[in-house]
């Protein structure tokens, strides 16, 4: 969950460098297609890259942008871009040759479910204080995680590997939507060796 105190424009301007980030990443993966081992069904590495289709620029429906940083929060135009914000990142668009691929991605952990055997289910997030402490990523950059095993010993924002079978699944949780769903065979910390 957003905390109460996150302003409507400190949650702008936190989507925004990451809106830049994206913005990169989608560069590099123009013309990009799905590595060689993907296609062949082998498992491997997945990148937070890997999750964004090719052409898609989040950054299209936010040309008008310039001035907003000096919206105040009390402004009903802020709360208007945010909403618009969150509306374009809530349905990013997935990768569908993602669906059935096995591999391993690191991210940070952000709990779902969590009873006295361990952890069963959480978010897998691409960096520190997603959906904690700033607003949630797009959709194709969050991925909800089901553990086969409950997994002990893991804590909220720890940096973890995830190693299991990629599926297309948009869910909707208290602390983000997601794009991507995971069956985890493995969640270890990272950088631990595989």
């Amino acid at each position: 969950m957003r905390p109460a105190a996150l302003s409507t424009m400190t949650s702008i301007s936190r989507l925004l460098p990451r809106r830049r980030l994206l913005q990169g990443g989608i560069a590099l993966l123009a013309g990009a297609a799905l590595p060689a081992a993907w296609a062949q069904g082998k498992s491997r590495d997945i990148s937070w890259d890997d999750l964004v289709p090719q052409g898609w620029d989040p950054t299209a429906s936010f040309l008008d942008l310039k001035g907003a940083e000096n919206l105040p929060d009390t402004d009903p135009r802020a709360q208007k871009l945010l909403e618009r914000i969150r509306e374009v990142w809530d349905n990013a668009p997935v990768v569908q040759q993602l669906e059935g691929r096995q591999g391993r991605i690191p991210g940070y952990l952000v709990p779902l479910e969590q009873g006295k055997d361990g952890l069963r289910e959480f978010l897998l997030v691409p960096y520190f204080g997603a959906c904690i402490h700033t607003p949630p990523p797009p959709a194709n950059q969050i991925v909800r995680v089901r553990a086969d095993k409950p997994v002990k010993g893991l804590r909220t924002m720890d940096a973890v590997w995830v190693t299991g079978t990629m599926h297309i699944e948009r869910s909707d949780s208290s602390m983000g939507v997601s794009g991507y769903a995971m069956s985890a065979e493995r969640v270890v910390k990272y950088p631990q060796a595989r």
